[in-house]
């Protein structure tokens, strides 16, 4: 793994130790926790090795010594220490002592309440473009939201097959530099350890090694969609699929473990009478789990554009979340029983948004197209609503970033940053 990267959730670390005593930095295991937490501790102990485990079992005092902020690394292996750090928190009158990191939700759920007011919590999510470096950052996405000018030249250098690739090896740190190859084969081993290792030790849940896989295979052919469970279910069966009980189980026990992450529908009040669906749309933490799942590589994804867009999608719903997570920002999509659609709405705690079509293609007329429907949504919602309107926005994967005469902006994701 390369030296230590900026992270754009790094600034909601650094906000909590001001604030509170301790951080709990949550997310997907190798999106980086440590990595990250360790930018800010002066001191740490491994929760992931077996002799400090037992020692926090029989001498959890001991393991909370150390320098300030004291990194707990895979906390949820010694769950009994969480009520010693809220303690611990009471007693000091600093902030930042501590900074616990955790891969999975406990099963007894014991953050559930008492560690309000004294700890914060951060969710990482792994590296999006511009914390890769495969983004120039050269438009903001707060600068989007503030009127700024959106202008700049194309990323030079930066094609489909950059992005294919971008989607593969996805926002691992530890596929930074890897060949396409190498990449490739640490997300499918990734999914096998999700499978076999992560669900029952993080979730708890019983589960059939397959099932699982079966599940995510059958997410991976319906990302960025709103599959419903019954036909997850039904992509699933061999023989009989399995109940709904089971799947909402297995995919409770993946959202658990930071694997799955759905985008609900916009809360919107509409001026029609059309009815707003309310179904989530599905994805992955990241869209390199599906794409290994499916058996996707660079070159397939540039013979299939319809996969190919699905995951450019989900790609961007990615990076919208990290590059929004500062501000308070929610990522929705929205559909209503019309057929009007955007594929992204990013409300921030203000009220404020941004609509915007996700485009692979970056044909003059699919713009024009997308214009369209962000301009009919924008017609379409209340006066209320439209008045805290940001932006409408077209992201597209390469290109110049400009403002269209409607007032429409194109964005690439390539120059796309926080």
């Amino acid at each position: 793994m390369p030296d230590y990267l900026s992270r754009v959730a790094g600034r909601d670390v650094e906000s909590a130790l001001r604030r509170r005593g301790a951080v709990l930095i949550e997310g997907a295991r190798g999106c980086g926790k440590t990595w990250l937490a360790r930018h800010f501790a002066r001191s740490e102990a491994r929760l992931d090795d077996e002799a400090v485990v037992l020692l926090a079992a029989s001498d959890p005092a001991e393991v909370l010594k150390g320098p300030a902020p004291r990194l707990l690394d895979e906390w949820q292996n010694a769950p009994q220490l969480w009520n010693r750090v809220r303690r611990e928190c009471d007693d000091r009158p600093e902030r930042g002592q501590f900074i616990l990191t955790g891969s999975a939700v406990p099963q007894d759920d014991v953050t559930r309440h008492t560690g309000t007011g004294r700890i914060s919590r951060v969710l990482l999510r792994p590296m999006s473009l511009f914390e890769a470096g495969r983004s120039t950052g050269g438009v903001s996405l707060r600068g989007v939201f503030e009127g700024d000018a959106v202008s700049s030249m194309p990323n030079e250098g930066v094609g489909l097959r950059e992005i294919a690739s971008a989607v593969c090896a996805g926002g691992w740190p530890q596929n930074l530099g890897e060949s396409d190859g190498d990449a490739l084969q640490s997300v499918r081993d990734y999914v096998g350890e999700v499978v076999r290792v992560d669900i029952p030790a993080g979730s708890g849940v019983r589960h059939d090694p397959d099932m699982a896989r079966r599940l995510m295979l059958a997410l991976s052919h319906s990302v960025s969609t709103e599959v419903k469970t019954t036909k997850l279910a039904s992509d699933m069966s061999i023989g009989h699929p399995p109940g709904r009980n089971t799947v909402a189980a297995y995919l409770d026990a993946l959202r658990r473990v930071f694997i799955v992450e759905d985008q609900p529908a916009w809360p919107v009040s509409l001026r029609s009478k059309a009815v707003l669906r309310k179904e989530a749309k599905r994805h992955f933490v990241d869209p390199s789990l599906a794409a290994a799942l499916v058996g996707a590589t660079p070159e397939r994804l540039l013979a299939d554009h319809t996969m190919f867009g699905l995951l450019f999608e989900s790609l961007a719903v990615r990076d919208l979340r990290v590059y929004s997570q500062s501000d308070l920002g929610g990522v929705f999509h929205f559909r209503d029983n019309t057929g009007l659609e955007a594929d992204a709405i990013v409300e921030r705690v203000d009220g404020s948004w941004i609509a915007a079509e996700i485009k692979l293609n970056a044909d003059p007329n699919v713009i024009d197209k997308a214009a369209k429907t962000l301009i009919r949504l924008k017609d379409k919602v209340t006066r209320q609503r439209s008045g805290n309107l940001a932006a409408l926005v077209v992201i597209t994967p390469t290109g110049p970033a400009y403002r269209r005469p409607d007032g429409v902006q194109v964005i690439p994701l390539t120059l796309l940053g926080p």
